[in-house]
This record gives structure tokens, sequence and C-alpha cells, in this order.
């Protein structure tokens, strides 16, 4: 009875890392940093908000539909990949089934199960042959079967999430007003790099904590980069506006 209770209980939380939020991380990443990078790079050689505001917004517009049309295509790749795979297996279990025979005993031999032991399972699959090549993609090849229409999506999580990120940095810029608390460029630098550093560390602390890898760190991390990336533009601004 305490033992039902005890496995009814138990409850084991693990975070799945959907494509999904590997698309967001990876359009906020880039979105945050390299439309930073750019107005930081700029506001160390010119004055003029408006050319910055435009020049950033051009830039997350075509940052965001070439992330997007990377995402399509590296998803559009993986499908076919797991297609031309997934045939070749339906044929070789019908053609070559003793090789794939041998295939499950290896896979079973590398969790340190005798072949005795697999036997069964073997039996059990032969007699599924659906079953039996998708466990042969999942355990041999490493495969999973890819999501429908996941190019689409794919490309347009990564170029929403590269606008959404994009906009942070550029949002004091927009507001410079010589009447109002942002009245130069350099006000609004200094307001873009503290907004977006603080974007960076809870995006980083936020990914850290679903990754499992330690959210101050990963905050660290990201804000480091992103920091970075964007010291070194403007340096490199100031320095080439400053040559004669």
């Amino acid at each position: 009875m305490h033992d039902v209770a005890r496995s009814q209980s138990h409850v084991e939380n693990h975070f799945q890392s959907s494509d999904a939020v590997r698309d967001i991380v990876i359009g906020l990443s880039d979105g945050l940093t390299v439309p930073f990078a750019l107005a930081a790079g700029l506001s160390g050689a010119i004055s003029s908000s408006h050319i910055i505001v435009l020049a950033g917004l051009a830039e997350i517009a075509a940052g965001s539909i070439a992330m997007g049309l990377g995402g399509y295509l590296a998803a559009r790749g993986d499908a076919e990949h797991y297609a031309s795979e997934l045939a070749r297996e339906q044929d070789e279990v019908v053609t070559r089934p003793d090789d794939e025979a041998e295939e499950i005993y290896h896979i079973f031999d590398q969790y340190s199960v005798p072949r005795d032991s697999a036997a069964p399972v073997l039996a059990a699959l032969q007699d599924n042959p659906t079953a039996y090549v998708n466990f042969m993609m999942r355990f041999e090849l490493g495969l999973e079967a890819p999501a429908p229409n996941r190019a689409h999506r794919s490309a347009l999580t990564i170029a929403t999430s590269y606008i959404a990120g994009g906009l942070i940095p550029l949002l004091p810029y927009i507001f410079v007003n010589p009447s109002s608390f942002i009245p130069t460029t350099t006000a609004a630098l200094k307001f873009s790099v503290l907004i977006t550093l603080v974007a960076l560390a809870l995006f980083g602390a936020l990914k850290g904590r679903l990754l499992g890898t330690g959210t101050l760190r990963a905050a660290l991390q990201t804000s480091l980069i992103g920091g970075a990336a964007a010291a070194a533009a403007y340096t490199l601004a100031r320095l080439l506006n400053a040559a004669p």
C-alpha cells in the first residue's frame, strides 16, 4: 500500500528542451546582441538618433529574415534527412533482416543486456514493422520524427524572437528629445546599455534555469558576451571616426 502511494506521488521533473525553446533562444540571443552592438557602434560615430534608429530597424528587418530563413532551411534539412533515413530503414528491415537483428543485439549490448534477454524484444519488434523501424531510427541513428510544419514554425519563431530582442536596445534612441529625460544619443546609449544588459541577464538566467546550467552563471555569461560585443563596436567606431 505504501509502495503504491510512493509510486503515485513520485514525479520526476525533467526539462525537455523542445525545438521551439531552442528557436526562441537562438532568436532572442542574437536579437539582443547584434542590434545592441550596432547601435552602440553608431553612437560612437554619429550623433543623430534618427539615423541610429533607422539603421537599427533595417538591421532588425534583415537579421530577422536571414535568421528565419536559416532556421527554415535547417529544419527542412533535418526533415529531408529523416525521411531519407526512414526510407532506408524500411527497406533494410525487409531486405536485410539478419543484419538488422544483429544491430538490435548490438544496441542492447551497449546497455549490458545479453542476447537471450534481447531475443524476445527482437521478436516482438519483428512482428510490428512500424515499431521496428521507429526503434531503429531512434536507438540506432538517434533520430526523432520532426513535427509537422516544423520548418515554417521554426522560421517564424526565430524571426519573431529576433525582432523582440532587437527592439529593446533601440527603445532609448526612439525617445531621444532635447526636452525629455533622454536629451542626446549619449544619454540614449547609457539607457540602452542598462536595459539591454538587464534583458540579457534576465534572458540568460531564464535559459540557465530551464536548462539546469545555473541561473547566475548563465546570466553573467550572456551579459558579458553582449556587453563585450557592444563595447568592441563602440570603441572601433570611435577610433575610425577620429582617424584623419
